[in-house]
């Protein structure tokens, strides 16, 4: 499965240090689990909780699941030893809180090594330099950190996130410039499900690969939001056939539907096609 089909539409946190809630996301529909080393964890649990977590990767049985380790910033007492303890752990990323530069992927990879990284994009100066973070070679995926990046920018909570759509859209732009993953910002109403719903149309209608969650219960809307439909998956395919069909007579434009479809539209077809087979092969 390559980095572009891998579905990423339900992120999950968990606290590396619950034994507990690390077995029980074996047994859950996420498509990645961010084993979080940094906020979930108190300060006095911290030095344990890098054991718990890999003893339990080291154990496996999380399947084809992204397994994301987020370490505490290089910047605090704990994050240098996170970065060397996740080095040696069978992870497939580790997760940078709070990136601004370029340069702090340099110091995290200097620790790290080959491990790919993602970044969490949560203050200004990382929105405003998401361009040449997005461009790091060692860099796969963004996480979107909206509760931070609203209490830096001092927003008030609106359903429409419009205070934090500027820097949504830079990341989103970097992101898709260089080809890397985007995550969306957790909702923290973890009981509103309408609200959920909203904000996970928002997100994907923006170009969001997914959702960052912070309860088991978000998943299934997450999953739903962010999987092509049945609806889209049945126009792909018409869209293919009626422009093979165009092709072959000579023509480069084709109608589905009263609309034009041209090459630009099959390839988009035919990437809606790719993530639901990947989706499907995820969950067998």
């Amino acid at each position: 499965m390559s980095q572009k089909t891998r579905p990423y539409r339900s992120v999950l946190y968990i606290p590396a240090s619950k034994t507990r809630a690390l077995e029980k996301a074996k047994g859950l529909a996420v498509d990645a689990i961010i084993f979080d080393l940094e906020d979930a964890v108190a300060p006095a649990e911290k030095q344990n909780a890098r054991g718990v977590l890999a003893a339990a990767l080291a154990e496996g049985g999380y399947g084809a699941r992204m397994r994301i380790v987020r370490i505490n910033a290089l910047s605090t007492e704990w994050g240098p030893a996170d970065a060397a303890a996740v080095a040696e752990m069978p992870a497939d990323a580790v997760l940078l809180p709070k990136v601004e530069s370029a340069a702090d992927l340099d110091a995290l990879a200097a620790i790290t090594g080959d491990l790919p990284i993602w970044a969490m994009m949560e203050t200004p100066r990382g929105m405003l330099n998401a361009a040449e973070i997005a461009a790091h070679p060692k860099l796969e995926g963004f996480v979107m950190g909206t509760n931070d990046l609203a209490k830096e920018l001092q927003t008030r909570f609106r359903p429409d996130r419009l205070p934090l759509q500027t820097g949504l859209g830079l990341c989103l732009l970097a992101a898709k410039a260089e080809g890397v993953v985007i995550v969306d910002g957790v909702y923290n109403a973890f009981k509103d499900e309408d609200g959920l719903r909203t904000e996970c149309d928002q997100g994907r209608d923006m170009g969001m690969d997914g959702k960052t969650l912070i309860h088991p219960a978000q998943i299934e809307i997450a999953n739903t939001a962010f999987a092509p439909s049945e609806a889209e998956i049945d126009l792909a395919r018409r869209q293919i056939e009626a422009f093979d069909e165009v092709e072959k007579q000579g023509g480069g434009v084709a109608v589905v539907d009263g609309k034009i479809v041209e090459n630009l539209h099959v390839v988009t077809a035919r990437e809606i096609l790719a993530k639901a087979d990947a989706i499907l092969e995820l969950s067998q």
